[in-house]
């Protein structure tokens, strides 16, 4: 099968390469899904998954991508919940050859069906910023209807779909982020914007819940922007600072059968949109994710028409 590797962390998204590999085998409790779209992120190039396997073994050249949507072909012993030529879509894992690739061997805990009126390059760009917005705010940010929201980077893939979310569920939301996405992120729902290059951030007064994606110093002040109780949820890494009355947590996002089954609805009856900017097929996949200019909107990998 055709797939990209990345054989060295320090060349980043310019050393991807398009080479010929096995196809995968279905292990236990595996399915082997032929792919139709890949998402990639391309922070996972740092993470320490990409490079080992989950005995902390080098696995390199590596297959990135985690986010999948295609067609199931095969079952492991033991499979359940999941049938040949079935739809799915999801997150794989962290510590395994990726989705940028023909096939790719996943546990089938971690897909969920993908109805056939959602398209594979919709059903790609789903998992990771989806699933993240939704743990982050309904699993650990302790959102309740009502609730004041801050969302850093309102505009991007994580923060866009946590606006929606976070709208759809009746709380006041801020979001942030540079002073050419102010118009986006006022599209997917937020009621104010702040502009982190000229706006006074301390501004905006005391909300329930802080969704950081940000870090550094942006996450060491929204700390103390969270009331008594409230919350500062970030995937930036362990906070610098916590809120003085309130509850700081970091986590890292998992694959939910459920949760993709809430977020897939919610595009179905257009209650919430994807943020894909650029759709590439595999052979393009390099220059793609290597592009001359600032990209908008979540990359798509089309792997097969």
């Amino acid at each position: 099968m055709k797939a990209i590797v990345v054989a060295d962390q320090a060349a980043g998204t310019a050393g991807m390469t398009v080479v010929e590999r096995p196809e995968p085998v279905a292990a236990v409790n595996d399915v082997v899904v032929q792919v139709y779209a890949s998402g990639f992120t391309p922070g996972e190039l740092t993470w320490p998954g990409t490079w080992t396997d989950r005995l902390g073994r080098d696995r390199t050249p590596s297959v990135p991508g985690h986010e999948v949507a295609g067609v199931v072909t095969a079952l492991g012993y033991g499979t359940r919940g999941l049938s040949v030529g079935q739809r799915v879509f999801g997150l794989t894992d962290w510590t395994r050859d990726g989705t940028l690739a023909e096939y790719v061997a996943v546990e089938a805990r971690n897909l969920a069906p993908l109805p056939g009126d959602v398209d594979f390059t919709v059903g790609a760009s789903l998992p990771i910023s989806g699933l993240t917005a939704w743990q982050g705010l309904f699993v650990y940010g302790r959102f309740e209807t009502g609730q004041s929201v801050l969302v850093h980077g309102a505009a991007g893939g994580v923060g866009s779909m946590a606006t929606q979310l976070a709208r759809e569920a009746g709380a006041y939301v801020i979001g942030t982020g540079r002073a050419a996405d102010r118009q986006a992120a006022l599209d997917f729902g937020a009621q104010e914007f702040v502009d982190l290059g000229h706006d006074a951030l301390e501004d905006i007064g005391r909300v329930d819940v802080v969704f950081d994606v940000i870090g550094g110093e942006i996450g060491k002040r929204s700390a103390g922007l969270v009331r008594a109780g409230g919350t500062l949820v970030t995937i930036a890494g362990p906070p610098e600072a916590r809120p003085a009355d309130g509850l700081g947590v970091d986590f890292v996002v998992e694959a939910d059968r459920a949760h993709l089954g809430e977020i897939v609805q919610r595009v179905r009856d257009g209650r919430l949109r994807t943020n894909i900017g650029t759709v590439a097929t595999l052979d393009d996949a390099v220059a793609a994710f290597n592009p001359t200019d600032r990209l908008k909107g979540k990359t798509i990998i089309r792997v097969r028409p």
